[in-house]
């Protein structure tokens, strides 16, 4: 992709409504209603990968005291994020750390189009909520075997290795690392259709993220006037 040229991962668009029964809008819309009426410390923002993991028990364990939001809509890619948030999710809260997870559902574009839809995400992130720390989930693996859309997650997660770090209060959370095992197979104990994750498969992913995420909530801004100071 060369300078100046538009972005097809960055361009904000509303969810397609596949089946006719305007989920996704609906969804969108429940959103915002919490934004009215919730006060969350923590924001998931997302595909399935984050709506489904409101489903399993770890959800309740880790991230519900932490006062939690899911905005996560399965199939979801940066393009419908970013217009999700440019169009009021982010309105109305004040969350200390927001965690993005979204990119392997862009099966329409290029490697360096999918990194560069998560950055322009995370700048829209930073504009409309500046407080927020941001981790951004690296792409899982996916495909019982290897496969090219495998090797094009892990590519991406290379260039977000790269890209992400020119963006202020921002990292990476890489949580790849043990699903695929030495034969290059997936485990279907971690991913039961080789993509979601099995609450085992969660479980592997969520503990560090919780770890992270503790450690984000805990860098109050007294503590950095004192550390400035």
């Amino acid at each position: 992709m060369s300078h100046g040229d538009i972005n097809p991962a960055a361009v904000p668009l509303v969810g397609n409504d596949v089946q006719g029964d305007d989920r996704w809008i609906s969804q969108h819309y429940r959103f915002l209603l919490d934004c009215k009426d919730k006060e969350p410390d923590v924001l998931f923002v997302g595909d399935s990968m984050v709506q489904l993991l409101q489903q399993y028990e770890i959800w309740q364990e880790l991230f519900s005291p932490l006062h939690a939001l899911n905005f996560g809509i399965g199939g979801d890619t940066t393009c419908n994020v970013l217009w999700r948030l440019q169009n009021g999710e982010l309105e109305n809260i004040k969350p200390k750390v927001i965690v993005l997870w979204i990119g392997t559902n862009n099966h329409g574009n290029t490697v360096e189009e999918v990194a560069g839809g998560v950055m322009a995400i995370v700048k829209v992130v930073n504009s409309l909520q500046p407080q927020a720390k941001v981790i951004v989930m690296g792409l899982m693996p996916r495909g019982e075997r290897p496969n090219p859309l495998r090797e094009k997650n892990e590519r991406i997660n290379q260039l977000l290795r790269v890209w992400l770090p020119r963006l202020p209060g921002v990292q990476l959370l890489d949580v790849d690392s043990g699903f695929v095992h030495s034969d290059g197979l997936i485990s279907r104990h971690d991913m039961f259709d080789f993509l979601h994750l099995t609450a085992a498969g969660y479980a592997k992913v969520c503990r560090p993220l919780h770890e992270l995420i503790m450690q984000l909530l805990e860098e109050t801004p007294e503590e950095k006037q004192v550390t400035l100071a």
